[in-house]
């Protein structure tokens, strides 16, 4: 899998773009040449006027005791191991593609079991979540239940770093501010995806998002994963929540095997980058 080292003219790209509940996607299907975009062309199609425009990319790739592996890539142009939603748009596309109702997805993770949940919904396991802080990391060794940050937030891995705050009002938040503020705290080696939490009840809460190399979004899968799983750790709900994001809804349910999220996707079009 070399990547193209030559992200300038002449290049021709297919791609799609997806969303879920408003977590836009480029996804680009790597499967008969097993090619990586160069990070230069990942931030070019990012920038929303002057490219495509998306929060994160997904490269569909052939995959090894599994049916795809994913790579995924944040808007300027870093590497992520996990994207919850983008999981969800490409199994959709898969299990459409295979008229299968289930597959497994590789990613730099874990190895993610997907399914047809009915009703036009796609259902994945994000896997276990992470709660040692060498693992999510963090760069000493304390409570992931009660970080020593002003808010009392939580720390938890799920293939990608995060930290949850919860609040009485998450519209009074300045996320513009709080968000970067947070994203590059020192505690986070690897910097964060930030999440702020208003509990409604014990099994809905409202959620806004804060992501790792992106900013505001409408909608985070895994960042949606981590606030229930830091929510139910509180004892403030159980471990199946109604997750209310900016963009519409999304199920998640903590069960032994992992965290898995239902909800919706969508193939908007297709198009070539030219770069």
């Amino acid at each position: 899998m070399e990547q193209q080292q030559n992200p300038g003219q002449g290049l021709s790209l297919p791609f799609m773009k997806m969303h879920g509940l408003g977590n836009d996607f480029v996804v680009l299907d790597g499967r008969s040449t097993g090619e990586l975009p160069a990070p230069a062309v990942v931030a070019a199609m990012a920038d929303r006027h002057f490219g495509v425009g998306f929060d994160q990319l997904a490269v569909i790739l052939p995959g090894e005791n599994a049916d795809a592996r994913l790579v995924f890539y944040n808007a300027d142009g870093s590497v992520s191991a996990a994207c919850g939603n983008a999981t969800r748009c490409v199994a959709r596309y898969l299990l459409d593609e295979s008229g299968a109702s289930a597959l497994r997805l590789a990613t730099d993770h874990a190895v993610l079991a997907a399914e047809d949940a009915g009703n036009g919904l796609t259902r994945v396991n994000m896997g276990p979540p992470v709660l040692d802080w060498q693992s999510i990391p963090l760069a000493a060794d304390i409570d992931t239940l009660h970080l020593p940050i002003d808010g009392d937030p939580v720390a938890t891995g799920m293939g990608n770093p995060h930290m949850t705050f919860f609040v009485e009002d998450v519209a009074t938040v300045d996320l513009e501010r709080f968000g970067p503020e947070h994203e590059h705290h020192p505690l986070y080696p690897q910097r964060t995806n930030v999440e702020v939490v208003q509990v409604v009840s014990p099994d809905e809460i409202i959620l806004r998002i804060w992501e790792r190399g992106t900013g505001i979004t409408l909608a985070s899968g895994s960042c949606s994963c981590a606030a229930v799983v830091a929510a139910a750790r509180r004892g403030l709900t159980g471990r199946r929540v109604r997750v209310n994001v900016p963009g519409g809804v999304l199920e998640i349910d903590w069960r032994e095997d992992g965290v898995w999220m239902t909800g919706p996707t969508a193939h908007v079009f297709d198009g070539v980058w030219r770069g």
